[in-house]
This record gives structure tokens, sequence and C-alpha cells, in this order.
């Protein structure tokens, strides 16, 4: 299926049937979800053999139950999130009345990536089903069994009238990316994100962009530095780095970068579960670390399994540049929190930045100076994993937001809708005017 007959499929379901009523979008996501649990098995296979070696556990946890979570939060809560919410009206219109009401957008259209193909995928679609709309799926061709797992719980759990799934390479992404559907979601890269909002403007298609960036780990002077260390690297291996929100660097405050090294082989934390998921990603890693100092923090598994490394590079190396996405954390020790500050400031915006040991001002501190889509405490990563925070980027990390009740508005039309009563003291400004008319306005524009 191309992305035209695609979309042409779908507008003519929408066409003929019409809108999706709320109890069947509770059905819909009630199906997603059981069907996402029946091949939750076989999802961790097909992912194992895609990326030659990915942790089932991290699969079932990171993939599968955060669609599954995603669901059933969506559909506990769907009933009060689309009901028309009433709004004041001011006085002079009185005796009127207007609500704001979601109604769906139309046709939603979903390019995920590689990296969290099932997780990155699926959760924008609970949203857009939440919000009465039907869907458009174009799964990663990087991992290409799991692609076909995904069409096949989509034709099983929403059907072809609600759901199409497209399958191909760049050429098909493009040719995705171009079409008119009424929402545009992508997750990936900033330099394909550009392209993306770009093919989609011509449409005057709105796009949900979910791109990265460099979520630095702030480790301040109050930090338990075992502590510190063993929850940036729990964050740091979940699928050997290779996740947007990871920590991406590490700005030591009053710790030693030596202390910290010793803190991370303490933790017994070294090699990940998962494996690079392709050869051009391990090529793309050993180019960006060139010239730096690593520190493993174990040895190397088979094939493409990478153990964490450590980084310590020179200023100005590509390592502090360049968002990393894999098990390379660059450490960094500068003298002070506005250093930290400057340094991330000079960067563009990350999807998160993570603070260990911050107490409640320099917490304010940080929040008030640095833009970014989440500022995070003592955990690295797993904020994106609850069904009811909505996530998204800021600046360069991407724009718009899904997830839970932020995501029903993204997909939703807030349409208002106004009744008139027979009378209001407003319409004595209506044309013919009496004489009185132009004083009345001469005293409500005075300065009081």
């Amino acid at each position: 299926m191309t992305p035209a007959e695609a979309l042409a499929r779908l507008r003519a379901a929408e066409a003929r049937d019409g809108r999706i009523a709320v109890e069947q979008r509770r059905a819909l996501l009630a199906r997603l979800a059981d069907s996402l649990l029946t091949h939750a098995e076989a999802i961790a296979a097909a992912l194992d053999t895609d990326y030659g070696g990915r942790s089932r556990l991290e699969t079932l946890l990171a993939d599968v139950l955060c669609a599954v979570d995603a669901a059933r939060y969506a559909r506990r809560h769907l009933r009060s999130w689309a009901k028309p919410r009433r709004v004041a009206v001011p006085y002079p219109f009185w005796p009127t009345t207007a609500h704001e009401e979601p109604v769906p957008k139309g046709i939603i259209a979903i390019m995920a990536p590689w990296n969290y193909p099932v997780q990155l995928a699926l959760v924008p679609v609970v949203d857009a089903i939440a919000a009465g709309n039907r869907v458009a799926v174009k799964p990663s061709e990087g991992t290409p069994r799991c692609a076909a797992l995904i069409a096949q719980v989509l034709q099983e759990a929403l059907g072809p009238d609600i759901a199409a799934t497209v399958q191909g390479g760049p050429d098909v992404a493009a040719d995705f990316a171009a079409q008119p559907w009424d929402h545009l979601v992508f997750t990936g890269g900033a330099t394909t994100g550009r392209k993306v909002a770009e093919a989609a403007a011509r449409n005057l298609v709105p796009v949900t962009l979910e791109l990265g960036g460099k979520c630095p780990a702030v480790v301040l002077p109050g930090a338990n530095l075992a502590q510190a260390a063993r929850d940036i690297l729990v964050g740091k291996v979940i699928n050997a780095g290779q996740t947007c929100v990871a920590p991406d660097t590490v700005l030591l405050l009053g710790h030693s970068p030596e202390a910290f090294l010793a803190a991370c082989r303490a933790s017994g934390i070294g090699l990940p579960e998962t494996a690079l998921a392709n050869d051009a990603q391990a090529a793309r890693l050993d180019r960006l670390a060139e010239g730096a100092r690593l520190e493993r923090l174990a040895p190397d598994g088979a094939g493409r399994h990478r153990a964490l490394a450590l980084a310590f590079p020179e200023p100005g190396h590509a390592l502090l540049q360049e968002e990393v996405f894999g098990p390379i954390l660059p450490v960094l020790a500068l003298p002070d929190l506005p250093a930290a500050i400057a340094w991330i400031t000079a960067r563009p915006s990350p999807l998160a930045v993570y603070l260990f040991g911050a107490v409640i001002a320099e917490t304010a501190l940080v929040a008030g100076a640095v833009r970014c889509g989440a500022i995070v405490q003592d955990r690295a990563v797993e904020y994106a994993a609850f069904p009811a925070l909505g996530f998204g980027g800021a600046g360069h990390s991407g724009y718009g937001r899904y997830k839970g009740f932020a995501g029903f508005v993204a997909f939703s039309t807030i349409r208002a809708r106004v009744v008139h009563g027979k009378w209001s003291l407003s319409r004595i400004f209506d044309l013919p005017r009496k004489n009185f008319a132009p004083r009345l306005i001469e005293r409500l524009v005075r300065k009081r």
C-alpha cells in the first residue's frame, strides 16, 4: 500500500462511517492493548533478530507495556476528556452560552523510528484513537520483522477502516511525509525532522516532532556520588543508550572525574543487554569517539554488544557537540552550577535535563534558565514511561506534546460552540444604532 492509497482508504472510511463514537474508541483501545499482549513474545523475538541481540525484558517493558499502559490509561479517562467544557461569556452577551468541544482532526500519520519501534509507533496511535481519529503508521524499515508485527497488531485490533500501515524505505518515508494528512507525528533525528516538517508545511499539515539532543546529567555537590552514578548508568544502559532521553553528557560539579569513574565501576553496570541496532550505528559511534580517552566499564560482548564506556574528551570534541545515542557517556568537570547552565544553554535545547543532588534553590535556578522538555531529579529516562505525563521537547529537541491528556488535545480540534439568546445588552450596538450608542462606546473606552 502506498501512502496515497492509505490516505485515500482512510478518507473513504471517514466519509462513509463518520466520526468514531467515544464508546467505540474505548473498545478499540482495549483491543489494541489485548493484541499487544497477545503478540508480546513475538515482538520481543522479532526485535531480538532485527537488532542482532535485544533484551527481551527491555522490549517487554519499554515497547510493549508502555503502549499497553498508555491504551489502558486513555481508555479509563476518555469519557471525561471528551466532554465539552463550558466557558465564561462576558455579561453584555448574556444569556448566551459557550462551550469548547474536542473533535477529531481526521487522519493522523505517524512515522516511527527503530530504537523503540512499538512504543513510538503505537503510543501516538493510542492518543489519536482516543481523540477519535483514524491512523496511518509508517514503521521503521530498520526493524522489518517488528514492522510486520506492528501491521498485524493494527489490523487485528483496529481493522482496515481505522488504521493503515505503510511499509518501505526512505523513498516511501519521503512520500509519506508529503501527503495531506490532518496531523503528522515524526520521531527521529533533527536532520530528517527538518525534511519532514518542510514536506508537511507544503500541505499546511500540523506536525509533532520528537527529536533528541544532548540530555545532560548534572551531578551537584550535594549528590551522593555512588547513587548518582548508578542512577545515571541505569538510564544509559537501557537499549544500549539508543534512547532519545538517555543521559548524554555528565556534568560534574564538586566531584572529580576519577571519583565518578570509580563510582561507575563500583555500580556493577557495564554491559548492556541490548546490542547496537546495526553496523552503521556502530561505525558512527566509532567515528564520534575518535581521539577521546575511553574507559570501558566491562568487556565488550559478542557481535554488536558494546560495553558502556565513559569518555573524557578534550574541549571542542565531537562527543561534546553531537548527540551520542549509544553506550558512550562523556564526562566533563565544571566549576559550578552557573557554568553548567552556560554549557547547556550554549547548545540546542535538550529533551530532558537530569539533576542529581539538587536543592530547591538549585532546581529553581536551572528551571529559570534552561529551555528543555523536562527537568527530572534523581533518576533518568523513566519519566518517559508515565502514561499521564505529556511528553515532548523544546526548540531543537522538537515541538508538540503527546501522551495522556496532552496527546488527546494534540490530536483534537478544540471547536467553539455558541448559542445566543434572543436578546442581550451587546445588541444595542447593532446597526442602525441609536443616538446614545456612540456616547456609550466613548465612556467604555475612556481610561478610568
